[in-house]
């Protein structure tokens, strides 16, 4: 049996997850030696110059990638439109979830004092938003949390590197005391 349609698929299935030479050789059943001959000749494959992607070996993983000689066409491809563009309050959404999850609608809602079920739809049919389970509390409302899709989108190889809250917490106390000074200048100034 031909092996290199079965490895190709394997790597498009998992995507930009990459596999590890263990797995795959758990997966096809066979040794170092039969992997090294079958990676050889996919790479081969890929080195074609009527081929899109290549195989490379990222961290410990492999995976299949696009060609840097089409980087320009790639780049056209993925700019930003007006349609991939999020709107304040997707983004208003997105960050409640995200500093907050697993968070129910209502609890957005509260946060956001106002309805928040259409946008939550929204970032869900846009796959990043997710539901994550169900709540304990009574009703059982369905908890969402943010998706793969959220992290790449945003740049982030983790939820952990969102930018801490602790420095909006300052901002707004900033910003609390500038309001007050502001208010005791103009109530001094009426007497």
């Amino acid at each position: 049996m031909n092996l290199i349609p079965i490895l190709e698929g394997m790597l498009f299935i998992v995507g930009e997850d990459g596999l590890t030479s263990e797995r795959i050789k758990e997966v096809l059943d066979i040794d170092d030696e039969r992997l090294d001959q079958l990676l050889t000749q996919l790479h081969h494959i890929y080195e074609n110059e009527n081929r899109g992607i290549r195989l490379e070996v990222l961290g410990n993983r492999l995976k299949l990638t696009t060609k840097k000689e089409h980087k320009e066409y790639y780049e056209r491809l993925t700019e930003v439109t007006e349609e991939n563009v999020l709107s304040q309050a997707a983004l208003e959404t997105l960050a409640i979830i995200a500093y907050n999850q697993p968070i129910t609608r209502l609890s957005v809602d509260e946060i956001r004092g106002i309805n928040s079920g259409h946008m939550i739809r929204k970032l869900v049919s846009q796959n990043l938003v997710e539901e994550m389970g169900r709540s304990d509390t009574p009703g059982r409302p369905i908890l969402y949390g943010v998706t793969k899709e959220f992290l790449d989108y945003f740049g982030l190889a983790d939820i952990k590197d969102l930018p801490p809250l602790e420095d909006t917490k300052e901002t707004i106390e900033e910003e609390r005391d500038l309001f007050e000074s502001k208010y005791k200048e103009v109530t001094e100034n009426i007497e």
